[in-house]
């Protein structure tokens, strides 16, 4: 019955606001008491009925509630709550290479300067995908390596028009229902053999284990970066996204280390002083433009004693000016600046013949950079910025300069590969909580967990895996312990926990920063295994567990792995969500057996998209 203004009931003689507020005030005093108890018991892990845990509310597929027990369960045994599980639908057959980060549907949004539409704009949370990405038609699991090398599956990345453009320099060539790689380059018509071979005539430290880790930019289809690796140097190749051409999809294809990437306005998701050389064979960045910008986040990767070694305009301009549609007038001045921009930048010209020239950054901490100043140009940094943060950090028009308390970080102080793997690098010392104590005890668990993890899964070790990412490595534990494995590691450090990734390159690994909040620079389907330790637990606050597993499940090659080693409490979560993604599970103890965390071994599906 409704009253209106005028029949609303008179209130009976002393029942005022006053009596009024007594009962009310106990009510609130109740409910906050009771909801302060509630907190308390799910800070502590507990919950109120049989003492299950509660699934983390964040962390599970956000579509339906986890399921309550009812007094008529009492009896059950108790166990960890679990996620209800929700099928995940197939994303548009158009999805099918689909980079959520460097989307080229989505570049018009983005100013043109200095290309900077190709770096990393991800879509805001209302645009992101909750689908799993589709294979191409016809997909079938890659060629093993290192057959992988020469050849792939051309189902697998079928772009003719790469093949069609490229012919003529001998990037790659279709044969039936393969693509085959012949070694060659822009600058190597005859073979990357031979152009590295001549290469390593001009710098002996590529013969001896001095240079373990490169990094080639605008790399192709990383041909140069596959010849190293039989050479004992881990390279990383880099090249953009863009509408035609899939070359770090085929790098990945291939089996050789790549991401997705381009020196624009931001650094490199590289900390300072990481690479022994750096490397650029007619990738067609201007050097010379910008004020050396692009020269100076070079400089800023390489460590001290590190080489560049560049072909292509200008070098040899003399014999090479009348193909590039240019005089040798203009290469020559474009020469005779890029010599003077690198001699400011403390480099030095190391060597050169024919086609190849090779700088050496100044392996002294204080002799040349001591006569630049915040005046000069270019302009010696100063502190206001760590010159390792690397994730979306503007580059900056001046030199990092080596700090001085570094006394083995030059390339001629650091010890060769592989001896560097097992030693504690000086730059432990400044990450939060580390200490070469650490180190050692960080590596002798690592081998041990990865003799545990071969016991499980068998395809570990073995021709099956060849692209392997650890998500939140701390000093490249598990990639050290499969050092001997036919596979490389990319190591990824988170870009919010403490920065250690100088420590992964000084031991002569690769990796990455990243936040795994958001999409990972790749393509889909570009690694055999996937290892996570502790990320949840690490990232629950910031990240949903269901759009990271989203994205291992993008990245994740069919018939791939996970290993998930986790805590108990969202162990179920993540099996529930993996189950909706159509991945097997099986869950497994750690090497100790403690019931704190377990393992959770997983396989990708191959299923064929929707056509």
């Amino acid at each position: 019955m409704k009253y209106s203004k005028e029949d609303k009931p008179e209130r009976a003689p002393g029942a005022g606001a006053g009596a009024r507020a007594v009962p009310v005030a106990l009510v609130v005093i109740v409910l906050c008491a009771f909801s302060f108890y509630l907190g308390g018991v799910y800070s502590t892990g507990r919950s109120l009925l049989d003492g299950i845990q509660p699934a983390p509310q964040l962390l599970t597929l956000g579509t339906t509630p986890t399921p309550t027990r009812h007094s008529s369960d009492q009896a059950k045994p108790a166990s960890t709550a679990v996620a209800t599980v929700t099928a995940f639908p197939e994303c548009p057959a158009d999805f099918q290479d689909y980079t959520p980060c460097t989307d080229p549907k989505r570049w018009r949004r983005y100013g043109n300067y200095r290309l900077s539409f190709m770096e990393r704009h991800c879509p805001p949370a209302p645009e992101r995908q909750q689908c799993l990405v589709p294979p191409p038609k016809g997909y079938k699991p890659p060629i093993r390596w290192p057959k992988s090398k020469d050849q792939c599956w051309y189902r697998n990345v079928p772009y003719d028009w790469i093949n069609s453009q490229k012919s003529n320099q001998h990037w790659l060539a279709k044969d039936g229902d393969r693509f085959r790689f012949p070694g060659g380059g822009t600058m190597f018509p005859n073979g990357v053999g031979e152009y590295v071979d001549h290469m390593r005539a001009l710098i002996p430290g590529m013969r001896d284990g001095t240079v373990r880790t490169a990094l080639d930019t605008g790399c192709g289809v990383a041909s140069w970066g596959g010849d190293l690796l039989g050479r004992g140097i881990l390279t990383v190749s880099l090249a953009p996204r863009d509408n035609h051409e899939a070359q770090v999809q085929f790098a990945l294809e291939r089996g050789i280390p790549a991401i997705l990437g381009i020196i624009s306005t931001q650094r490199l998701p590289f900390p300072s002083s990481a690479f022994d050389m750096a490397h650029c064979s007619r990738c067609l960045i201007p050097w010379t433009e910008f004020g050396g910008l692009y020269l100076l986040e070079i400089h800023r990767v390489l460590r001290p004693g590190g080489f560049w070694v560049l072909s292509g305009p200008p070098i040899n301009y003399e014999n090479r000016w009348h193909g590039w549609n240019t005089t040798a007038q203009a290469q020559k001045a474009d020469f005779d600046r890029l010599k003077k921009m690198l001699a400011s930048m403390c480099f030095k010209l190391y060597n050169m013949k024919g086609d190849i020239a090779v700088w050496q950054k100044s392996p002294d901490a204080t002799a040349c950079y001591d006569k630049l100043t915040p005046i000069t140009t270019p302009a010696k940094c100063d502190d206001s910025v760590d010159p390792d943060a690397a994730w979306y950090v503007p580059m900056r028009s001046c030199v990092t300069a080596p700090s001085a308390k570094y006394k083995k970080l030059g390339l001629n102080a650091t010890p060769k590969w592989p001896q560097r793997l097992s030693v504690a690098p000086e730059r432990i010392n400044v990450v939060p909580g580390s200490s070469s104590g650490a180190f050692k005890q960080d590596d002798a668990k690592w081998k041990l967990r990865a003799k545990h993890y071969k016991s499980l899964l068998p395809a570990l070790g073995t021709d099956k895996i060849r692209n392997v990412m650890d998500m939140n490595t701390v000093y490249g534990g598990f990639a050290a312990s499969l050092i001997k494995d036919p596979v490389w590691v990319m190591n990824v450090v988170s870009s919010y926990g403490p920065n250690s990734l100088g420590v992964v390159y000084d031991r002569g690994l690769i990796g990455v920063n990243h936040d795994w909040c958001e999409a990972f620079s790749t393509y889909p389907r570009t690694y055999d295994l996937l290892h996570l330790d502790g990320l949840f637990t690490a990232e629950s606050q910031r990240c949903e567990m269901k759009f990271v597993l989203l994205e291992m499940d993008r990245v994740l090659r069919p018939t791939g792995y996970a290993i998930i080693r986790e805590s108990t409490y969202f162990l179920d979560s993540v099996a529930a969500i993996a189950k909706g993604m159509r991945w097997s599970c099986e869950k497994h103890n750690t090497e100790n057996n403690t019931d704190k965390d377990k393992i959770l071994i997983c396989q990708k599906k191959l299923w064929a998209g929707k056509q």
